[in-house]
């Protein structure tokens, strides 16, 4: 198996099925973790040097922190049901302590902050919802926290590919800290099938194909993309969900397309963006 991809795992007995961590990425800057917890399970966490998205998947729970408490958050009981999510953003030196009030799967998702800010509740109607591309190039985004919002490092978005589409295209990447032309950030992509036993499709190459991985990815995976361009594919029969996170020295999201495929923007509407 390719060691960009990182697969869930069962439950362990705080819930969590997945761990990313800049060490184990290889990277510096964004960690993230998943965990699937039962109705009444608790989970505490301490935010420590970490700016903190705490993003409910699916199900609702109780969420409290240092200097706040959010109760009864969260209303789509699957991904798939692709209604923006409630999220809340946690600073460096907090705490969260999160009571599963149905079955619930959260994302935590994290990067290193001075905790400028303070605790705060980013429900759906707060989350910008967008079409982007065209053709088999068109997807949903949900811009979760968007460089628009307030935070340190973390960029969040979850995007949803309809069956037989592609996202990330054409083929863009953002590992140069080149500002203003092309920023440098680390990414994670989470993946969710519909049905759960499909699988998709993604890339991440670079220029001089120094790295070239063809990566098949399935329920409950994650992609490490520290470089490269990174397109995905939803094959016919199953749609794609994912969630990225992003982070690097500057919070902006400016991007490079791949030259060879940067022709598709001029066909329509664009799409190379997530």
């Amino acid at each position: 198996m390719s060691h960009y991809i990182v697969r869930s795992t069962s439950p362990d007995d705080s819930g969590n099925v997945l761990t990313i961590t800049p060490q184990s990425a290889g990277w510096n800057y964004v960690g993230f973790q998943v965990f699937q917890l039962e109705s009444g399970q608790t989970l505490r966490q301490e935010t420590e040097n970490n700016e903190v998205c705490l993003v409910i998947l699916s199900g609702k729970a109780n969420v409290f922190t240092n200097d706040n408490q959010y109760m009864n958050i969260g209303q789509r009981m699957s991904v798939f049901e692709q209604i923006p999510p409630f999220s809340v953003y946690v600073p460096s030196g907090n705490h969260l302590h999160i009571e599963a009030q149905t079955v619930l799967e959260i994302a935590i998702c994290s990067a290193p902050a001075e905790g400028r800010l303070a605790s705060r509740l980013i429900a759906p109607e707060q989350v910008g919802v967008e079409r982007r591309g065209y053709g088999s190039m068109e997807r949903m985004i949900h811009n979760i926290l968007p460089e628009q919002e307030e935070a340190e490092r973390l960029l969040v978005v979850e995007v949803f590919t309809p069956a037989g589409h592609w996202s990330s295209y054409p083929p863009h990447k953002h590992d140069q800290n080149n500002l203003p032309d092309e920023s440098l950030l680390e990414e994670t992509y989470y993946h969710k099938m519909s049905p759960e036993h499909g699988f998709a499709v993604q890339r991440v190459y670079t220029d001089d194909l120094s790295i070239n991985e063809t990566l098949i990815v399935h329920n409950g995976d994650a992609v490490l993309v520290p470089c490269g361009y990174h397109p995905v594919s939803a094959p016919p029969g199953y749609n794609l969900y994912y969630l990225n996170v992003m982070a690097g020295p500057v919070r902006t999201w400016k991007f490079h397309n791949d030259p060879n495929h940067e022709w598709l923007l001029t066909q329509g509407k664009g799409g190379g963006e997530r």
